[in-house]
């Protein structure tokens, strides 16, 4: 993957920028009258500081304190506008509600940045963007569907869709559960077995079911490469579809969220064994923290709680302590920042743990 970033650059030149220079260009947007969002404007009145003036890096950005993701929750989709947007098309995405009811954002360039980032990360993984897709992914008002079309759209792919709601299956009895993936597995055997697609996009957790209820390769399909996105599987897993299902089918990971993106998968072709997860700054920054104390970063290799801070021009989330716990990774050859690993649900992690939810389909 040796010049990725070089690659990517050319089409999206925000990530050759020094991330405390990208800390102050966004607070200059964000909490300017004439660009920022009813939303943050509002918000700058009530935070005993000038984000313009004293925010002046990286390091200063713990002075927003921790982002509470209700606030997004009970803000209506026009105070998430910023200003500087106004009058341009844009979509409205939610969150799972894996955790209680959904978060909304607003997405102008968020789309734009995420396909350009994962077309690079492909390309430099040896794949000609070529080929139809199966989309086996949430769809409606989820941002992941909608990446998975725009990014076949860069290359004219055709997309095959399932009908997906994630949260219904949330809303099922465990028999329930089961059930409605059954159906989405039946939904997507149907396009799979005319070996019209070459690219198979899913979550972990329905690649697994996937293969286990065919109990065959993926490669004999004609797939070529599956992507997988939300909540990494485990190692035992991973172990599994590899020695059993994915011999001649490149996988490709990520880890992420709708207001995470999409951190990128390093691997044994980096500096070892490890598996790991990498945020590209400037535009998001992923830490691991104490989960008694979300200011305090963890040792390389202690598991902790995740935090992530998001700085795009139509997303700013400072402090966000997310619902996954993770091993901190270090930088590796090709993903010279921290990342993450192992990881899991915060709860399944630390039971006494404030954070509850309901695992579906992720």
């Amino acid at each position: 993957m040796t010049g990725m970033w070089q690659q990517v650059q050319p089409c999206l030149p925000q990530l050759a920028i020094n991330p405390d220079d990208w800390v102050r260009q966004m607070m200059a947007w964000h909490f300017n009258p004439a660009t920022g969002s009813p939303f943050w404007l509002a918000r700058r009145t009530l935070l005993g500081f000038d984000p313009v003036r004293d925010i002046g890096g990286v390091k200063d950005l713990a002075r927003f304190g921790a982002f509470d993701s209700q606030w997004l929750r009970d803000c209506p989709v026009q105070d998430l506008i910023p200003r500087g947007f106004a009058g341009q098309p844009h979509r409205v995405f939610e969150t799972g509600g894996t955790t209680g009811q959904p978060v909304r954002i607003v997405d102008f360039v968020r789309g734009r940045y995420d396909v350009a980032i994962y077309a690079a990360f492909l390309a430099a993984r040896g794949h000609a963007q070529c080929g139809d897709v199966l989309a086996m992914t949430p769809s409606g008002p989820h941002a992941y569907g909608w990446f998975v079309s725009r990014l076949a759209d860069s290359w004219g792919g055709s997309v095959h869709y399932i009908d997906f709601d994630p949260r219904w299956v949330k809303r099922q009895p465990d028999s329930g559960a089961d059930s409605y993936i059954e159906h989405l597995l039946d939904q997507a055997e149907l396009i799979l077995a005319d070996n019209r697609v070459q690219w198979l996009f899913t979550t972990a957790k329905l690649l697994l079911r996937l293969c286990l209820r065919r109990g065959r390769p993926l490669a004999d399909l004609g797939l070529k490469a599956v992507c997988t996105g939300g909540t990494s599987c485990t190692a035992e897993e991973e172990a599994v579809l590899r020695a059993n299902f994915l011999r001649g089918v490149d996988w490709i990971d990520t880890y992420g969220n709708t207001l995470l993106g999409h951190a990128l998968q390093s691997g044994p072709e980096d500096d070892g064994d490890t598996r790991s997860y990498h945020l590209p700054p400037p535009l998001g920054l992923i830490r691991v923290s104490d989960p008694a104390d979300w200011t305090q970063t963890v040792a390389y290799g202690q598991r902790g709680r995740v935090v992530i801070t998001t700085l795009l021009d139509d997303l700013f989330i400072p402090n966000l302590a997310e619902r996954d716990s993770a091993v901190r990774a270090a930088p590796t050859r090709h993903f010279p920042w921290d990342g993450v690993s192992a990881v899991a649900p915060l709860w399944m992690i630390s039971p006494d743990s404030e954070v509850a939810g309901v695992e579906g389909v992720y």
